[in-house]
């Protein structure tokens, strides 16, 4: 929905959807650290992580509403930050 300033509208009860299952994400990836996993306990915490920071940024950002470039240029800037924490991760693995 969108009003005559172009400001995108969300309903109170989109939001409130969002932010509880923000919280059920939470609550999930606290009760991955509690079973043993081995080595998948950091990708199982990651990959929520994920998806929290996704809904943040597509709803409470409104980048869902934003045209391509803005959002190509956040994916572009995402892959950058991965890659570097990646380059990271396998300085710290093979010192």
């Amino acid at each position: 929905m969108t009003s005559d300033t172009g400001h995108h509208i969300i309903s109170y009860g989109k939001l409130t959807a969002i932010w509880l299952i923000l919280l059920t994400l939470t609550v999930l990836t606290v009760l991955i650290t509690r079973v043993e996993l081995g080595g998948y306990k950091v990708l199982g915490a990651l990959t929520i992580a994920c998806l929290k920071s996704g809904l943040v940024i597509a709803f409470f950002m409104h980048m869902k509403y934003e045209g391509r470039l803005l959002r190509l240029l956040l994916f572009v800037a995402l892959v950058t930050l991965a890659i570097f924490i990646g380059f990271t991760f396998f300085d710290v693995l093979y010192r």
